[in-house]
């Protein structure tokens, strides 16, 4: 018995999340997809050669993400004066003019459930590429996907730009090392969450079954 599925479950069914219809999975040749009849909405799809190329994008969203919080987004230039912040100096401003709401709110979605997010998809990532199935894999798989709708890290993106286009009328505006790297960042995690991490179960299923993994393939 697997030690991280439940016992119940039929992972070769497949039920629509737009009409609930259940439908038994077939065989996919890559790139293909699979469409509800009913609704017409895409059940599932072949990702065994672009999850290939997940892990790394991972990890180098990692790398961005810590440039972006390491680095300053903006630096301006008034009558002289000139000042810069970081993300975290940015939470920590708003939450002392009493914004706390939104303070909170920026970190969350902006710090916070991303770095989260990449975090578990590593730890789930790594050990199935070298063959293994990391310890709580089916809680973490469903954490993944219900704090993924929390990431916002496109929206605060948009925020910054058009904040910047504001500001220019005012002051001069330089961008810095990390508008640069959220910039990288938000086209990685376009690519992140563009795979389903339901599907990770089949990975781990295929391991379970003796199946060679990606790792075993590299000359």
């Amino acid at each position: 018995m697997s030690n991280y599925s439940d016992p119940r479950a039929d992972t070769s069914l497949k039920l629509c999340e737009h009409c609930d219809a259940v439908f038994r999975r077939i065989r996919l040749d890559p790139g293909e997809r699979a469409y509800c009849p009913r609704c017409g909405s895409e059940l599932y799809r072949n990702n065994d050669r672009r999850y290939g190329a997940l892990l790394p994008v991972v990890l180098a969203s990692l790398i961005v993400f810590v440039c972006c919080n390491a680095f300053p987004i903006v630096t301006m230039e008034i009558q002289g004066l000139s000042t810069r912040t970081t993300v975290w100096g940015a939470v920590r401003v708003l939450a002392r003019e009493d914004m706390l709401s939104v303070s909170t709110l920026v970190f969350v979605t902006t710090i916070l459930m991303p770095l989260v997010e990449l975090g578990l998809l590593a730890y789930l990532l790594v050990p199935l590429w070298l063959g293994r199935i990391p310890a709580g894999f089916g809680p973490v798989v469903r954490l993944v996907r219900l704090g993924r709708p929390w990431g916002m890290i496109e929206v605060f993106m948009l925020g910054i730009v058009a904040s910047l286009v504001k500001l220019s009328a005012m002051a001069i505006v330089i961008p810095g090392v990390a508008l640069w790297a959220f910039g990288a960042l938000t086209v990685l995690l376009a690519i992140v969450v563009s795979f389903d991490p339901a599907d990770l179960w089949e990975h781990a299923e295929a391991i379970e079954a003796g199946h060679p993994s990606p790792a075993e393939h590299r000359p």
